[in-house]
C-alpha cells in the first residue's frame, strides 16, 4: 500500500509539473506584454521587463520561473491586479472565501444527493422516481450560472430574502453564510443531481442482486439490507464521481463568484486573465491543478477503505 501511495504521489507531482509548464508557456505566448499600457513610458517598460527577465528568450524566462519556485517558493509578482504584491500572497488572501464556498456546497450536495438517489431507487417506477429523474436531467443540463441568475432574480428581486451580493463586511459567521446561501445552492444543484443519478442506478442493480436477496431471507428488513450491504457496494463508483464533482464545482465557481461578488479565487482568475497579469494567472492555474490532483490521490487511496475487496498495492500471490 505504501509503495502504491508513493508511486501515485510521484505521478501527481509529475502531472503538476507538466500542467505548470504548459500553463507558463501558453500564458506567456499570449499576444500582450505584461507591462503594455499607454501610460507606461517605453523606457520604464523596458526596465521592468529587464528586472523580471522578460527581455530574455522564453526558455530562459521559464528557467528563472522554476528557479524562483524551487529556491524561494516565489510564483512571481502581480503587475496589474495588485502591483508589487506576490502571487502567493494574493492567493493566500483569496483562499478562505473560495474554500468556504466550495466545501460547504459539496458538504451540502453529497448527503442530499445520496438521500435523493436512495429515494429514487427505493421508489423505482413510481411518480416520485419520475419527478426526481426529470429534475436530475434539468440540474445536470443547465449550467450553474443560469441557476445563479434565476436564484438572484427570485430571492433577491421578487422575494428579497437574501442579499444580491456577498457581504464581505458581515459581522458574524451566520450573516456571512446568509449572504453565501444563493451561490452555495447554485453550485450544489449539479453535484446533487450527479450523485443521485449514479447512486440510483447502482442501488437498483444492487437491490436486485442475489446476495441481497439472501440477506433478506436471513431476516433483514429492506432498510437494513440496503444500509448494511447495498450502500457499501454502491459507494465505490460514487466515490469516483467526486473527482469531476470537485473540479466541476470549482470551475463553476469561477463565474458564480463573479456574479455574487465573492472575493475568492474564481473572480481573481478571470480578472487576471482579462488584465493580462501573467504571473498571477499561472499561479492560480497551478493552484487549481494542485487541488484537483490531490483530490484524485485521496479518492484512489479511499477505494480500499470503501470496499475491502479492492486491495490497492497489495502483494501478488
Amino acid at each position: 500500500m505504501f509503495k502504491y501511495i508513493l508511486g501515485r504521489f510521484g505521478a501527481m507531482l509529475l502531472t503538476l509539473f507538466l500542467v505548470m509548464t504548459l500553463s507558463f508557456w501558453i500564458i506567456r505566448l499570449m499576444p500582450m506584454s505584461i507591462f503594455e499600457h499607454p501610460d507606461v513610458h517605453p523606457t520604464i517598460q523596458k526596465m521592468l521587463e529587464e528586472q523580471m527577465h522578460l527581455d530574455k528568450p522564453m526558455y530562459m524566462q521559464y528557467y528563472y520561473f522554476i528557479e524562483g519556485i524551487i529556491t524561494e517558493g516565489d510564483f512571481g509578482t502581480s503587475v496589474k491586479i495588485r502591483p508589487g504584491m506576490s502571487a502567493f500572497e494574493i492567493i493566500e488572501s483569496r483562499i478562505p472565501p473560495t474554500v468556504l464556498l466550495n466545501v460547504v456546497s459539496l458538504l451540502f450536495s453529497i448527503p442530499m444527493g445520496i438521500i435523493v438517489g436512495t429515494i429514487a431507487a427505493l421508489k423505482r417506477g413510481k411518480w416520485i422516481d419520475t419527478l426526481i429523474s426529470f429534475l436530475i436531467v434539468i440540474c445536470i443540463s443547465v449550467p450553474s450560472f443560469v441557476f445563479a441568475s434565476l436564484l438572484q432574480y427570485t430571492f433577491t428581486f421578487k422575494l428579497p430574502l437574501f442579499p444580491t451580493l456577498y457581504d464581505s463586511a458581515a459581522g458574524s459567521f451566520a450573516a456571512m453564510m446568509h449572504s453565501l446561501t444563493l451561490p452555495i445552492i447554485a453550485l450544489a444543484l449539479n453535484p446533487i443531481a450527479t450523485i443521485a443519478r449514479y447512486l440510483r442506478g447502482e442501488l437498483i442493480e444492487t437491490l436486485s442482486s442475489e446476495y441481497l436477496l439472501l440477506a433478506r431471507t436471513k431476516g433483514l428488513t429492506r432498510a437494513q439490507a440496503t444500509v448494511r450491504h447495498a450502500f457499501r457496494n454502491s459507494l465505490v463508483p460514487i466515490a469516483n464521481t467526486i473527482i469531476p464533482l470537485i473540479t466541476g464545482v470549482m470551475g463553476g465557481s469561477l463565474v458564480v463568484e463573479k456574479m455574487f461578488a465573492v472575493p475568492g479565487m474564481g473572480g481573481q482568475l478571470i480578472d487576471s486573465i482579462l488584465a493580462g497579469d501573467h504571473f498571477l494567472t499561472v499561479a492560480l492555474l497551478i493552484f487549481y491543478s494542485a487541488i484537483s490532483l490531490c483530490t484524485v490521490l485521496i479518492i484512489d487511496i479511499s477505494y480500499g477503505i470503501i470496499d475491502p475487496r479492492i486491495r490497492i498495492g497489495g502483494r501478488k500471490e
